[in-house]
């Protein structure tokens, strides 16, 4: 299959890309570079370190003898989309490009309404591209288990069985998103399922959890083709900060009481259910929704799993309670139904058989690296403003460059 990439030097689209290529398709990626931009915004930068694109494909071509298309350029750009898609021709197209971070959503009004716009409009010109040029390709767009909320209900996957006087109906399962990040994919999921239904497109929405780990078996192939690390406040996952703050003997930073329980799945369990929805299209004019997570966890059970592993490599892990800085439940019921790709054919990876190896040891292999004042949240839900620090970040760091991001483009699109 031909398929493009959005968003595809990112942590997912990175490593998607390469498992996708690896497999024999024909893969595009099409990237705008906003990713590395953020790190140079916010003062941060992965625990691992991370070669320009231009380096990454080309050592992926030496090792592999396979190539992948680049397109720079940004999908809220139509003219830019709509000249990628007549170029390469998809027949799929496993949409990433979104700002992903409920903190930096909720940094300020500025934060806020980007998010809206890149991610909404992004996805909107997809549709229509795909309605408009390529009206037999498969959207596969990535969604997230945050357009859920925490009902006191079952999750269903999607859709939900509703009696209500008498009469009886199938809908689309309630959202109650946390952050105008969430907000913004549940307005991408509206739009999905609304052009669905009046052009006959095909679309995947895959609702995913928590994504840890760094290492592919594509990615293993040379350590230039490493992936992300994101440790910090407003990237970073809890379970990173956790494996990170265990490195460097800093007590683990637990929001509230730590009951605040989500979904999480290995990053190669990710780039396999990708491949199943490429492998299983959504007929025409379905909108089809799957949970994409493997295992759920609370805060305080990552943090005392993280202690444990800590312990066998003779680090002394404390846990630490914060004031949690989001509008939040800390204790609440959750249960989310998932089934839909194992039936498909996911055999998934656990966390308990990769903890060790995937996390806490590549956090103390890159501990050198590691900002510990990255770490301590600065962002509050309850306090939108613009944040001290972020503002002296980038000030700071406007003017830096380096290898390492050397492939934040700015101005006018290309090719």
């Amino acid at each position: 299959m031909k398929i493009a990439v959005l968003g595809g030097d990112g942590y997912c689209g990175w490593a998607t890309a390469l498992y996708l290529s690896k497999k024999g398709h024909a893969v595009a990626i099409v990237d705008n570079f906003l990713r590395r931009q953020w790190d140079h915004e916010l003062g941060a930068q992965t625990l691992t370190p991370i070669r320009p694109l231009s380096d990454r494909l080309r050592i992926w071509q030496k090792v592999t003898g396979k190539t992948i298309e680049l397109f720079v350029g940004d999908v809220a750009d139509y003219d830019f989309l709509e000249s990628t898609i007549k170029a390469f021709e998809p027949d799929a197209i496993v949409h990433f490009a979104e700002q992903r971070s409920a903190p930096y959503s909720m940094i300020d009004r500025k934060h806020a309404i980007f998010t809206q716009v890149n991610n909404v409009v992004g996805t909107m010109n997809v549709l229509f591209a795909i309605r408009e040029l390529r009206p037999q390709c498969h959207l596969i767009k990535l969604g997230t288990m945050g357009e859920y909320g925490t009902p006191n209900i079952d999750i269903e996957e999607g859709y939900i069985t509703i009696e209500h006087n008498g009469r009886k109906d199938v809908l689309p399962y309630p959202k109650q998103p946390g952050s105008f990040y969430h907000l913004s994919k549940v307005h991408d999921s509206h739009n999905i399922m609304f052009c669905c239904k009046i052009w006959g497109i095909r679309a995947t929405d895959l609702n995913q959890g928590v994504v840890y780990g760094t290492m592919t078996d594509e990615v293993e192939l040379d350590e230039a083709l490493i992936n992300r690390f994101d440790y910090d406040d407003v990237f970073g996952t809890v379970l990173n900060r956790f494996c990170v703050q265990a490195a460097i003997g800093q007590p683990l930073t637990v929001y509230g009481s730590g009951g605040q329980t989500r979904g999480f799945l290995d990053i190669r369990d990710t780039v396999r259910c990708i491949e199943i929805a490429c492998e299983n299209p959504a007929k025409a004019g379905e909108c089809r929704v799957y949970n994409q997570f493997t295992e759920q966890f609370s805060v305080l059970e990552l943090a005392r799993m993280v202690e444990a592993a800590g312990k066998k490599l003779s680090m002394n892990v404390e846990i630490d309670h914060l004031p949690d800085p989001r509008v939040e439940s800390e204790q609440h019921y959750y249960n989310a139904k998932h089934s839909k790709l194992i039936d498909l054919g996911l055999q998934p990876h656990l966390l308990s058989d990769s903890l060790l190896d995937s996390l806490v040891n590549i956090a103390v292999k890159y501990r050198d690296r590691v900002d510990a004042s990255l770490m301590l949240p600065q962002v509050n839900w309850r306090e939108p403003r613009n944040d001290r620090r972020l503002q002296k970040s980038m000030t700071a760091r406007a003017t830096l460059g380096g290898a390492e991001n050397s492939d934040v483009q700015t101005g006018k699109t290309k090719r």
